[in-house]
């Protein structure tokens, strides 16, 4: 890494002794926070629409298997987006990569706004995609780069708040708007501050390295796009064929081209090594193979009850939009207020007395919420939620620290760029497992003779928490073994 002019004000390459320091580079501060306020607002719209399900539905006409590509073709676009991130660091300088992702997501986000039927919406959600799989990886990378292990922790709480609280809090904020105004407004009301960012970081933020010539592999690209999104589209095909029509192509079909395409993936990069798209290497490390694992879990159930719970609230509790958004927000709230405490716990105690507790308090929340019915009181779903979101709040700031931190630092583009693509396939995933047992759930409780379509379709949704409450169980055994990672020599 090279060193930039003086009156750049922005952090110079770390010093051998980085690991050592304790005090930020100059201008460190100012990108951070500039790279950490841009990524919440384009993470934020992972999950805006959430609420927004049910208007769209009803606007546009289509099912709610179908409607979940709103969700799941975000999480998607972004799993075959990130794994290139490793590479484009390399071959990119931060200011590019930081325009072209603020610029894909203004310009999506103006065509969401603007979108005149359902598959442009879809395909406005692509683009604003685009721009946030690659601002995730560069912030967790610069983070990593810049601030000193000290730190790490502290800075990593902060960044939670990004990857778990704007996700969290996009249900209330859209349900606010949409009390008021249209649903085009969320993205009208995000348009001006998209755009302030991309103008203040186009001024701001200067180049931390120098870019160097960079192999591409076209084929880990081809490899990549068939593995991940053949697994999600097939997820997504079973959702929609456990609902009111069959879908055109069998969800088997993509589910087995991706699993064999994510085989020779993996095998492709274990091959090229210092050249892969996406350096697996990585995963020597112990304990960053055990964080990533506990992520995917924890993202799963995230993404699930967020997708999940505004429907259970809109169609079985008859809510408004702004009451399924007032009801979601104390679990965001809570969620941010422990982050940057959680990643300070971390730096005094390390990971393991904070992962197993938190993992253990999401399965507990997940079990309590196998008992939501047509009569489950406001005040319970509301502690449930809180519950969950305490749980996962001790669990993501350590485990990425941790993972990160196992890692040497000419691994740390690859590192964020697969700890960012197993978050987002982990949260289609979870997103598409939901509404398929839900979905399949509901349809059985109709043909075991319920006569009554907001009773089947709470069992519909006791049937897709009790597997969330199950996969969390797992996570818990698993988190008993996460252990602090040993000092890497830089």
């Amino acid at each position: 890494m090279t060193s930039i002019a003086p009156d750049a004000d922005v952090p110079v390459a770390p010093s051998p002794d980085h690991a050592a320091a304790t005090h930020l580079p100059p201008g460190a501060a100012r990108l951070i926070a500039l790279l950490v306020g841009s990524a919440f607002v384009v993470i934020l719209n992972e999950t805006v629409m959430g609420v927004a399900l049910r208007p769209l539905m009803d606007e546009f006409g289509v099912s709610a298997s179908a409607g979940q590509w709103l969700t799941t073709g975000f999480l998607l676009t972004m799993a075959v987006v990130i794994p290139t991130t490793g590479w484009l660091m390399a071959r990119l300088s931060l200011r590019t990569i930081f325009i072209i992702a603020m610029s894909a997501f203004t310009l999506g986000t103006l065509l969401a706004a603007l979108a005149p039927v359902f598959g442009v919406l879809v395909l406005a959600r692509v683009v604003q995609a685009v721009g946030t799989a690659l601002m995730m990886p560069l912030l967790m990378t610069t983070i990593m780069t810049i601030v000193p292990a000290a730190k790490r922790g502290q800075m990593m709480g902060v960044v939670s708040i990004v990857i778990s609280v704007a996700p969290a809090v996009g249900p209330t904020i859209s349900g606010v708007i949409l009390d008021q105004l249209s649903w085009r407004w969320m993205f009208w009301l995000v348009l001006p501050i998209a755009v302030l960012s991309l103008t203040l970081g186009s001024l701001w933020v200067r180049n931390v390295s120098e870019p160097r010539p960079a192999h591409l592999d076209p084929f880990s690209v081809l490899l990549s796009v068939l593995a991940f999104g053949g697994l999600i589209w097939g997820l997504s095909l079973i959702g929609e064929s456990a609902g009111a029509h069959d879908p055109m192509v069998s969800p088997w079909l993509p589910i087995v081209i991706g699993a064999v395409a994510l085989a020779v993936f993996v095998w492709r990069q274990l091959r090229l090594k210092g050249e892969a798209l996406l350096d697996l290497r990585a995963f020597s490390s112990g304990s960053f193979a055990l964080a990533v694992l506990l992520v995917c879990a924890s993202m799963m159930a995230l993404f699930g009850t967020l997708i999940l719970l505004p429907l259970y609230l809109q169609d079985v509790l008859d809510l408004t939009t702004l009451e399924t958004g007032l009801l979601m927000l104390p679990g965001g709230l809570v969620m941010g207020l422990l982050a940057p405490v959680v990643g300070m716990l971390f730096d005094k105690v390390g990971p393991r007395p904070l992962v197993a507790p938190g993992a253990l308090l999401a399965a507990v929340a997940l079990f309590l919420m196998t008992g939501l019915d047509a009569g489950t009181g406001q005040g319970e779903i509301v502690l449930y939620h809180v519950i969950l979101h305490i749980g996962l709040a001790f669990t993501f700031t350590p485990l990425m620290t941790s993972a990160l931190g196992s890692l040497p630092p000419h691994l740390y583009s690859h590192g964020s760029a697969i700890i960012s693509t197993a978050q987002q396939v982990a949260g289609a995933a979870g997103t598409a497992l939901f509404i398929t047992l839900m979905t399949r759930g509901t349809t059985a409780s109709l043909e075991s003779g319920e006569t009554d379509p907001v009773i089947a379709f709470a069992d519909g949704v006791h049937t897709a928490f009790v597997w969330g409450a199950c996969i969390s169980a797992i996570a818990v055994v698993i988190a008993l073994f996460v252990r602090k990672p040993r000092p890497v020599e830089v």
